[in-house]
């Protein structure tokens, strides 16, 4: 998660698009090198199967999600994006290691 994050921040979307899972990654550029973004910080609130062993419930050591707020300045204006990212660990296609995917994210009320 934080090193998504910080791709974000350095508009690295070659990473960005190496790390989201194949089945949802877009086709269509998600970074627009002239939006003016200052992103302002990163605060990860949870983590699902951290959670989980606290109350010993069975867990899936593939598949995990986090809960974060991502704080950045759009056009002078303050905005936080809150989100629950689903993430899948799966192989690499070149090296056979597994990695951590990004799927996709739902937004708490």
């Amino acid at each position: 998660m934080r090193s998504r994050y910080t791709a974000y921040t350095l508009k690295n979307e070659p990473y960005l698009l190496a790390t989201w899972h194949p089945s949802t990654r877009p086709l269509e550029s998600i970074i627009d090198e002239k939006e003016p973004i200052r992103w302002l910080g990163l605060e990860v609130k949870s983590a699902l199967r951290l959670r989980q062993r606290k109350v010993d419930l069975p867990d899936d050591p593939d598949s995990d999600t986090v809960e974060f707020v991502a704080r950045f300045k759009l056009g002078g204006r303050a905005h936080r994006l809150h989100e629950v990212s689903r993430f899948l660990r799966e192989p690499d296609p070149d090296t056979g290691t597994p990695r951590w995917y990004y799927v996709d994210g739902s937004f708490p009320k």
